[in-house]
């Protein structure tokens, strides 16, 4: 595979492009809650908040998240002196909740380690929970205006086309951060790197790219080629596996449910969930209920996917009046919302009160 030598040699010719993206950019950027006006730098915290949002999640989802947790916590210090519990509770339908206990986690190592101030560094930045290396280098480039390089999914679509990079995903990856690093600009990179990312979640869209409104369009390989919306390959979905458990819907009889709090680490760590055994891939799930009593089939079946599977959880209801067993609790059924439950419990719920309410 060949990179055109122009483009990865000369400077004139990166600045002159670099040049062509900002004029665009200045044009056409996003209006986004987390975004300085024009020609202002922003501050970090706004910054850091939307990119962990941000990671693996689209940004018209991230919006109204955003704007909640700006009003509830507005400063690192403030996110710091919250409970994990209400972080949890704000972050609920959000998903991919490592990231909200990374965020919960890394706000107290900033307040307590860093006076309260992050590290402008892309190094310092990924010392903290929660930051990898395109986090590192979105941060820097746009709360502190370091020369680095950001590839995100935009980005990488985005050079893959623009320099005809037709080797296979993952493997295609050294290629395109090697072409995207040799065109981030000295300056404004901040301002560069928002650029890049706008022109892939706009104009360079995953099918049927916009190119006649692309300011890159005439320099584009994969356009002149007639491939750019084959670009980048990437490998061959994997089917999810199916994973099957039981979910225990258990109530005391003076309005409460039961529900019990998961492990800090693994899937939805720290979340509430409706009780439920192992989910397993092979045979029928083992029975682990709660607390010991007659539970009855609701004949509903809870379905969510995960990115890496698809979990089905079949209901069962029964009653008791004992004390909650040990990471449990009785919460009341109207106040449900005030629990961090993650949307796949939030399905439990949905069916197990739907069923309750033909049973009465």
């Amino acid at each position: 595979m060949m990179i055109r030598k122009d483009w990865r040699n000369s400077g004139e010719a990166m600045e002159a492009k670099a040049g062509a993206l900002l004029a665009w950019y200045d044009a056409h950027r996003r209006e986004l809650p987390w975004r300085a006006p024009p020609g202002e730098r922003p501050e970090p915290y706004p910054v850091w908040l939307s990119e962990i949002m941000l990671q693996q999640t689209v940004a018209a989802a991230v919006g109204p998240y955003f704007r909640r947790f700006v009003e509830r916590w507005p400063d690192v210090g403030a996110l710091a002196a919250a409970s994990l519990d209400e972080v949890l509770q704000a972050w609920q339908g959000l998903g991919y909740y490592a990231r909200a206990r990374n965020l919960h986690a890394a706000a107290r190592t900033v307040a307590s380690q860093y006076g309260g101030r992050f590290p402008d560094s892309e190094a310092g930045l990924r010392a903290l929970p929660g930051i990898g290396a395109y986090t590192a280098a979105a941060i820097a480039a746009i709360a502190f205006d370091r020369r680095a390089t950001v590839v995100d999914g935009n980005v990488e679509r985005v050079m893959a086309r623009l320099f005809r990079i037709e080797t296979p995903l993952p493997a295609a990856k050294k290629a395109i951060r090697s072409a995207a690093a040799g065109l981030t600009p000295d300056t404004r990179p901040g301002d560069y790197a928002q650029a890049v990312m706008d022109l892939g979640a706009t104009v360079c869209l995953p099918r049927r790219p916009r190119c006649g409104a692309c300011p890159w369009s005439g320099a584009c390989r994969g356009r002149a080629a007639g491939i750019a919306g084959s670009l980048p390959v990437k490998p061959p979905k994997r089917e999810r596996p199916v994973r099957r458990g039981i979910a225990y819907w258990t109530e005391d009889g003076a309005g409460r449910v039961l529900l019990r709090r998961r492990p800090e680490t693994g899937l939805l760590g720290g979340m509430m969930e409706v009780p439920s055994g192992p989910w397993v891939e092979d045979g029928p799930p083992p029975e682990a209920p709660p607390l010991e009593g007659a539970w009855a089939p609701l004949g509903a079946l809870a379905r969510h996917g995960f990115t890496h599977f698809v979990l089905e959880l079949d209901i069962r209801t029964g009653t008791s009046a004992g004390a909650a067993p040990e990471d449990c609790v009785w919460a009341p059924i109207d106040a449900l919302d005030g629990y961090a439950l993650p949307t796949a419990m939030k399905k439990v719920v949905r069916l197990a009160l739907a069923g309750r309410d033909r049973l009465i």
